[in-house]
């Protein structure tokens, strides 16, 4: 399986744009996977940069109902006229960080015929699955982060139901990919249990000190490789890499093998 990062925080080199936000490229066998889609259509603009077709891609798939992980769902559409796009039923609450800004997905889009709204299970072919793990236990309440959902016209603390997980298996290697990990991503490689695990941590705000390390540690006692990127941070990338040594960072048109 080979992972291209279309669109991220960084760029590997000088020819690839970056942004806050996130989009990868999943090539497993014949089959072409597109996990999220960034904040804008650069995602689409660093493919071609790489001789990546995206309107080869037979799943795309929708992390959560954030505009930097969707709000390049109308360029994807507009570009690829036969992908459906696997989205939480969720996915188009209306989502603020505070009351004046909106950060969810582009409403006018929400009836569209492509989508597939994907409830706590959705399998999407052979050894590939979404994941809500609304249901799931949390052992570690590491809050709403800031963010809220609006529910009959008041906004709550979002508890993220909107995100999900895609799940690849090939023989008895099980390799994730979670967008942002709002659900706490100490609790998500818990679930899982995964041999890699790729995706955003959520911790670009946590200060630099022993919460950070304590949550580090936590992660290392697992038998996973991490590619993490986007809502992790840069310093805090660095700062758990003292105590993680199976931690790594993609950024923007660099691929991985696993």
């Amino acid at each position: 399986m080979r992972i291209t990062a279309l669109a991220e925080n960084t760029a590997a080199d000088h020819r690839f744009g970056r942004e806050h936000g996130l989009s990868l490229y999943i090539s497993r066998g014949e089959q072409k996977i597109l996990f999220d889609m960034g904040q804008t259509g650069l995602f689409w603009e660093n493919a071609q940069k790489l001789g990546i077709d995206l309107a080869e891609v037979e799943v795309a798939v929708l992390s959560h109902g954030h505009y930097d992980h969707g709000g390049g769902l109308a360029r994807f559409l507009k570009g690829n006229c036969h992908a459906r796009v696997f989205v939480s039923q969720y996915a188009f609450q209306p989502h603020y960080h505070g009351p004046d800004r909106y950060i969810g997905l582009d409403p006018s889009l929400a009836g569209s015929s492509r989508l597939k709204l994907a409830g706590d299970y959705e399998a999407l072919g052979p050894g590939l699955a979404l994941y809500s793990c609304n249901q799931a236990a949390r052992k570690h309440d590491l809050g709403s982060w800031g963010l809220e959902t609006e529910e009959e016209g008041v906004l709550v603390p979002d508890d993220f139901r909107h995100e999900q997980y895609l799940l690849a298996e090939e023989g008895d290697r099980r390799i994730l990919f979670s967008g942002c990990s709002h659900k706490g991503i100490l609790d998500i490689v818990d679930w899982f249990r995964p041999h890699v695990l790729i995706g955003g941590f959520h911790f670009s705000k946590l200060p630099l000190g022993e919460e950070l390390a304590e949550y580090a540690r936590y992660l290392n006692s697992f038998a996973t490789e991490f590619y993490t990127c986007h809502c992790t941070g840069l310093p805090q990338f660095a700062y758990m890499s003292q105590w993680m040594d199976r931690l790594h960072y993609l950024a923007a048109g660099q691929t991985i093998e696993v």
